[in-house]
């Protein structure tokens, strides 16, 4: 006769376990199923706990020392300048103010993604713009309200008292920085011609907690893989995010995450920066990457929308018509 094997007894004494798990804090893995009963995921979901502990099937979990609070999203714009140093077309050739709204819309999207993930985390958008429309502006500032974030309008001021484009787009950036003092904890510098995925602010967060919870350091943190450094053959080291691997980098362009502490360290560095042309123009941020860690995402959580024939622009491996269409007006 065929043994009968009791679920009564097992049922039980698994959801005994799950309880104690609950009271220590622990997850438990189903083999079969890969359901985590514990928090009652499934490994599909996001099953890191926000400021508590990262979670990664296959390597255990890290401790979260350096939780996130607040992230400050400084937006650099002008809708009427096509590319700053070049006569070139933009991928998908379209006039400049529609890569501004497609990036603003993809932010905005993000930001309500990132919300959900780490309900209690501040979110901030600040507009600094350059020469653009009234009608513009005010659409920007729409879009970001209208969905419930605080947005604030900063102008450059006296700009035809600057020589051409990119002193221009300098004193953007000075002022960029010049925010960025008044801001607690994270600041995420961003160019109007990123398209971000929807999940990349808290990818970006998420990776940020962990790192610099691992190193017991500020960090920078990009959102785009730029495809300019694939033309070299630098080491760099490969780390596990939240859905996402991350690669030690050491140079980047001008959109990038990083603390307030970081912002203050390194002050007179990222005026001098705004303030003196070098060649290339990010030498000093990137003489702050050979002290500094630096990561970015593969594949990349944004694209660049520049000319298609930039080693700067488009990033590998990506679904650029996608993204772009998902985050039209």
């Amino acid at each position: 006769m065929k043994e009968i094997k009791s679920t009564k007894k097992t049922g039980y004494i698994k959801r005994v376990l799950i309880k104690i798990c609950r009271v220590f804090g622990y997850e438990l893995i189903d083999h079969s199923t890969l359901d985590l009963p514990v928090s009652n995921k499934s490994y599909e979901d996001t099953i890191s706990v926000p400021g508590n502990k990262s979670i990664s099937i296959g390597l255990g979990e890290t401790s979260i020392t350096r939780k996130v609070e607040a992230v400050d999203i400084i937006v650099k714009t002008c809708t009427g300048i096509q590319l700053v140093s070049q006569n070139k077309n933009r991928v998908f050739e379209e006039d400049k103010s529609e890569y501004t709204f497609r990036t603003i819309n993809s932010l905005v999207k993000s930001a309500k993604d990132l919300k959900k993930k780490f309900s209690k985390i501040k979110i901030k958008f600040t507009i600094i713009d350059v020469n653009s429309p009234d009608s513009d502006t005010n659409k920007i500032l729409s879009i970001i309200s209208n969905e419930g974030f605080k947005a604030e309008l900063a102008r450059v001021e006296d700009v035809n008292d600057f020589k051409d484009n990119m002193t221009t787009t300098m004193a953007s950036i000075k002022k960029s920085f010049y925010a960025a003092q008044n801001c607690t904890d994270l600041i995420y510098f961003v160019e109007d011609d990123y398209i971000h995925k929807r999940e990349s602010l808290a990818e970006m967060i998420f990776a940020y907690e962990k790192f610099s919870s691992i190193f017991q350091k500020e960090i920078f943190i990009l959102s785009t893989d730029y495809p300019y450094l694939y033309k070299k053959m630098d080491n760099s080291s490969i780390l596990i995010g939240e859905k996402t691997h991350w690669r030690t980098v050491n140079e980047s362009l001008l959109t990038f995450m990083t603390s307030s502490k970081m912002i203050k360290k390194y002050f007179e560095k990222f005026v001098d920066m705004a303030t003196n042309r070098s060649d290339p123009f990010e030498k000093n941020l990137h003489e702050i990457y050979e002290k500094e860690q630096c990561f970015s995402p593969i594949p990349s959580l944004s694209i660049h929308c520049t000319n298609i024939n930039s080693v700067f622009g488009l990033s590998p491996n990506i679904d650029l018509k996608k993204l772009w269409e998902e985050n039209k007006n």
